[in-house]
């Protein structure tokens, strides 16, 4: 972070020194004597005052930009806004206490937001469709494009800004714990033992700690693109207590279709073609929910929907647009390899 802060009293000299330092973005903080920010300063601001007549050796703080954006620490987790400035052209957005001091600088160049989740990736499956390729490797842990399958996962929850990430093992477990040993991209994975084969959700109840009140939980098996931020977002625009992500399925059929009235015909559809949305083994949980799930038994992500539903707890779709592969078989498997090149 200090690479992008500038006290107001360096001349333009030493600032512009300082952005040709430090690279993308070229951008400084300039802060006063106190610390308190007060004004942005980039190498076009430099260019235009200089142009204008100022000297290099003319302070800073004459050239730097007033009018400038923040978060407040209160208002971090805030992603609606974060888009807001993402979509101005942001790349760091520096997130001020209520003195106006730099505590943190999101880096909007590196991550594509901040999300307040906890992840929880499922990694405990045998992968029995998948032997012999599993007999010695977790399924997991099965290379896709130079790394493993859950590492395009854990890859792509960090760059959506998420810090606390969870995996749960059984299966091979050691060789999972092995690989999450050292941090993956400057975020620690927390491997958590599942002591009983619990299903698709229940060994959660073995996480000790959530940082936040949205869980998202996925399948360690699933290679896909899915924008995290959009199916947060529409998450909380619909105050659901569950959001399960959902990938269309379409089915033709190609005869003429009677449609009945007991024997009676009241009329005919042409080859109707129907689109259906299947789980994609991706959900957005608040963790109150979590209160549903029963200690130490087996019990699935769809068992939550279902319990969730009959007490009226609201339940929405995420219609997900865009790559998604359940690798559990061997076709599926090299369809994910094929794929990868070419991404």
């Amino acid at each position: 972070m200090n690479r992008h802060l500038i006290s107001k009293d360096k001349t333009l000299l030493e600032a512009l020194s300082q952005i040709n330092s430090i690279g993308l973005p070229l951008v400084l903080f300039v802060v006063d004597k106190e610390n308190r920010m007060v004004g942005t300063l980039t190498d076009g601001d430099s260019r235009r005052a200089l142009i204008a007549g100022a000297s290099v050796n003319d302070k800073a703080e004459n050239a730097m930009h007033l009018n400038f954006n923040y978060i407040t620490v209160d208002n971090i987790s805030n992603v609606l806004e974060l888009k807001r400035l993402k979509d101005m052209n942001m790349k760091l957005v520096p997130v001020l206490d209520d003195k106006m001091h730099i505590v943190e600088i999101i880096d909007l160049f590196k991550y594509k937001t901040r999300l307040p989740v906890d992840a929880v990736i499922m990694a405990g499956g045998k992968g029995e469709r998948l032997r012999p390729l599993t007999e010695k490797t977790p399924k997991p842990l099965l290379p896709v494009g130079g790394k493993a399958i859950i590492d395009h996962n854990v890859d792509r929850l960090i760059n959506y800004g998420v810090n606390y990430i969870s995996v749960t093992v059984n299966y091979l477990k050691e060789q999972l714990e092995e690989h999450y040993k050292t941090p993956r991209n400057g975020v620690m994975v927390h491997t958590v033992r599942e002591p009983q084969f619990l299903g698709t959700i229940g060994s959660i109840k073995f996480i000790e700690d959530f940082h936040n009140d949205t869980i998202l939980l996925m399948n360690s098996d699933i290679f896909t693109n899915i924008d995290y931020e959009d199916f947060y977002l529409h998450f909380k625009e619909h105050d659901a207590v569950m959001s399960v992500a959902a990938i269309p399925y379409n089915v033709s059929i190609p005869y003429g279709i009677l449609d009945l009235n007991g024997r009676n015909i009241k009329g005919l559809i042409e080859k109707p073609k129907y689109t259906y949305f299947a789980n994609a083994g991706i959900y957005l949980i608040k963790r109150s929910a979590l209160d549903l799930i029963p200690e130490g038994d087996f019990f699935n992500a769809t068992d939550l929907v279902e319990k969730l539903i009959s007490v009226d707890e609201k339940v929405i779709r995420y219609p997900l647009n865009g790559t998604w592969i359940d690798i559990g078989n061997l076709q599926e498997y090299q369809k994910a390899l094929d794929l990868v090149k070419h991404l």
